[in-house]
């Protein structure tokens, strides 16, 4: 089996491309649906935020995999390949691997080292567990992934500096207007991209803020954190000649803002330049409206430079959590040798325990005599050499499997210790343990339970680079 992630991003392709591939929240389970049903996938998880949009499967085949994922999207999106694929990367095992790691870190970031994205990883794998699109290697590998995240940030500096898009958005603003001491400012959306956006703007002397969301409650909420005014979107709109400065981060699906709109509004403000900064994906304002005199707006391709300035110390701390990832990567790929050999070794392990029972059940019979201390004696004692006999075989099988006669050695071993039947009735017993627990299951908590014994061949991770 092999890991692969195809995927876009701001790197690869513009917010006009990148809105374009967005799934609705609604829409998710769905797309897992059909998405574990394509060809040659086996587990899936869809990372989908306003920079990048990824999917995330393993398959039994690498050899038209980038083919299918094509062509799922194709179909799920309604667009033509021809019209996206030069926006894509496809990225095989140990460079998916290592790409996730990069991602959950903030490491593939616009801004580096933010760790809103480590949230919306594990919101993505949660959901797809939810949904059973994920199975036994990506409950392994994004629970992997998560937690490392958690450690990059605990454990280095990369995320002390004030930088993020929200960040940004402010900080284009102020090399506009020098300072916010006298500007008015419109916050259109009320979600967390807009709280961290009033949190800076308050920090940098906003004069006086406005909330605008579609659902009032919310833009009251947010705005009394800041002593701002909450606005429904029909006021704010009529109000717009009255501020300087409109960023707009909501969930539309289509334009908030359209020329008319802001040529209207520009009549009323006597030649004052109206600052506008569209950080939603999709984008809340109409393009065009760049183009009304002395209105100046920005999307959020736009604001990739603006924090250069603040990221040297976070690219240093960066190195850090490469060695970090490194060091992951390994962790990852003796987890997948030992993979196979585990249910073998768990049915040794439980052929000799029972063996070992029934040689003491007899012996005790025989021997009546023994107090329960002597027999105490005689079970540790016993227990020690069956361990010491089984130590050297399980690390050599262990060993064995990876390397390049792993499926060979695996069936030596099964068949010098007669585990065929074991092995056999462990697998049907883990099923079925399984599939009484599946109702009880907390979304929240990654899959505790002995992992599904996978196929007994050879782990092999490829390097060789997949065509698109």
């Amino acid at each position: 089996m092999h890991i692969v992630v195809v995927g876009l991003n701001y790197r690869t392709a513009p917010v006009e491309v990148r809105e374009r591939f967005t799934f609705a929240e609604q829409d998710l389970p769905e797309a897992l649906k059909q998405l574990k049903s394509t060809k040659s996938v086996l587990e899936g998880v869809i990372v989908a935020t306003c920079n990048r949009t990824e999917i995330y499967v393993v398959v039994d085949r690498l050899s038209m995999c980038g083919y299918f994922i094509r062509s799922f999207m194709e179909q799920w999106f309604g667009i033509k390949r021809e019209e996206f694929t030069k926006h894509l990367y496809i990225y095989e095992d140990e460079q998916a691997i290592s790409h996730l790691f990069k991602v959950s870190c903030g490491l593939d970031s616009m801004v580096i080292g933010e760790t809103q994205i480590l949230g919306q990883v594990r919101n993505a794998f949660l959901k797809s567990q939810k949904e059973k699109a994920t199975g036994t290697w990506f409950n392994m590998l994004f629970k992997q992934a998560v937690t490392l995240g958690k450690r990059a940030h605990s454990e280095t500096s990369i995320g002390e500096s004030a930088v993020s898009v929200s960040y940004a958005a402010v900080e284009l603003g102020k090399r506009i207007f020098g300072t916010f001491h006298d500007k008015k400012v419109l916050i259109l959306g009320a979600g967390k991209m807009s709280e961290l956006t009033v949190k800076h703007l308050y920090a940098n002397g906003a004069a006086e803020v406005f909330v605008a969301n579609r659902t009032l409650a919310r833009a009251e909420e947010l705005a009394l954190k800041f002593k701002g005014t909450p606005l429904g979107m029909e006021e704010a709109t009529e109000r717009l000649h009255e501020v300087d400065i409109v960023i707009s981060s909501t969930g539309a699906n289509d334009y908030v803002i359209r020329p008319m709109l802001v040529n209207e509004t520009m009549k009323k403000r006597q030649a004052r330049p109206l600052f506008m900064i569209d950080i939603a994906v999709p984008r809340d304002i109409d393009p065009d409206v760049g183009d009304v005199q002395n209105v100046f707006l920005y999307d959020i391709d736009d604001l990739e430079g603006i924090v250069e300035s603040n990221l040297e110390m976070r690219r240093a701390e960066a190195a850090k959590i490469e060695t970090m990832i490194q060091e992951e990567m390994e962790a990852f790929h003796q987890w997948l040798k030992t993979l196979g050999v585990r249910p073998a070794i768990r049915a040794l392990q439980d052929k000799s325990n029972s063996i070992h029972e029934e040689t003491l059940e007899s012996l005790f019979n025989k021997l009546p005599e023994l107090d329960e201390r002597q027999r105490k004696v005689i079970r540790r004692l016993t227990k020690s050499i069956v361990n010491q006999m089984m130590h050297d075989p399980i690390n050599r099988i262990k060993e064995m499997t990876g390397g390049k006669q792993a499926a060979e050695a695996l069936d030596y071993f099964t068949q010098i210790f007669a585990l065929e039947s074991l092995i056999e009735e462990n697998e049907q017993g883990a099923e079925s343990k399984a599939l009484n627990n599946v109702s009880t299951m907390e979304v929240e908590t990654p899959v505790k339970s002995a992992e599904q014994p996978a196929e007994r061949k050879t782990v092999q991770m490829s390097l060789a680079p997949a065509a698109l």
